[in-house]
């Protein structure tokens, strides 16, 4: 006798994989902005920190992507258990952090360059978590 194995995911197993992937995307896609511009561009990307001036390198750089997309999905996981549209929710409150968090880049950065590139992985980031994190079933 043989024991038959469904190995065909579970929801939510798939639903984390997928999320799982969404976050590290959303990283990744940060780290490329950051390869693209800093070593092969030459944009120096340095930032202000009250008296100091700071490299902004691409450990920094996923470690912030990454705990931004952690944040996220445990906000989509606490919305799913407590409101009833939870998708709704969670873009709106995440639209509204990403445009907080804009003011980093614009206030912290040194250059226009530098404002930019940043600007453009804070936009990458969000906006992979805002689209992607909900999930394909969750688009409408």
């Amino acid at each position: 006798m043989t024991n038959d194995v469904n190995t065909v995911p579970t929801g939510t197993t798939a639903r984390r994989a997928g999320r799982a992937i969404t976050v590290a995307a959303g990283a990744a896609g940060a780290l490329l902005l950051w390869v693209v511009n800093d070593p092969w561009a030459g944009v120096d990307l340095t930032v202000r920190q009250g008296d100091t001036l700071q490299h902004v390198g691409p450990a920094a750089v996923v470690f912030a992507a990454l705990a931004a997309g952690l944040a996220a999905w445990g906000l989509l996981a606490l919305l799913e258990r407590t409101v009833r549209r939870p998708v709704r929710a969670y873009r709106a409150i995440a639209l509204v952090l990403l445009v907080i968090s804009l003011a980093g880049p614009l206030g912290s950065g040194v250059g226009v360059s530098t404002k930019l590139v940043l600007l453009g992985m804070h936009l990458t980031v969000g906006l992979a978590l805002i689209i992607g994190l909900p999930g394909r079933r969750h688009c409408r």
